[in-house]
């Protein structure tokens, strides 16, 4: 599943200020194919600007966060993974030997999901899928 979403426009429709730091940083996570941790985003802002400080990211990263233009992953590696905010839902696979992240929808899995919910006397608002696993090509 491939979504590019422009991290500056979404920093734009929430009022944030742009700064040339800032406007970087927006880059390399609207770029970003994968779910980078902090310390990937500075060395892949860092090669498009060198001046950029790690501390510079951590507060970008915190202050698109809270703006709701970020979303924060914990995939059980210790390290908090970042991407951006999608309109349309999605869930994860982690493959736990290398760390790859793949992002799946699909429609029976969500089905379900809404009906367990409704089994147990909930109406499903969010849900967040994380699932674990060792690539099958791998084991043989």
């Amino acid at each position: 599943m491939t979504r590019k979403i422009d991290v500056e426009a979404l920093c734009h429709e929430k009022g944030l200020r742009i700064t040339e730091q800032r406007r970087v940083i927006a880059r390399v996570l609207s770029e970003a194919e994968d779910h980078p941790d902090v310390e990937a985003l500075h060395a892949r802002a860092a090669e498009i600007d060198p001046g950029i400080s790690i501390a510079t990211v951590y507060r970008t990263v915190r202050l698109f966060e809270e703006a709701g233009i970020l979303e924060r992953h914990d995939f059980g590696d210790g390290r908090a993974r970042y991407e951006a905010a999608a309109e349309e839902h999605h869930d994860h696979l982690i493959d736990v030997e290398t760390g790859r992240v793949i992002e799946f929808v699909d429609a029976e899995l969500e089905a379900l999901q809404r009906t367990i919910a409704e089994r147990l006397g909930f109406r499903l608002v969010d849900h967040r899928m994380e699932l674990y696993g060792v690539s099958l090509s791998r084991q043989k």
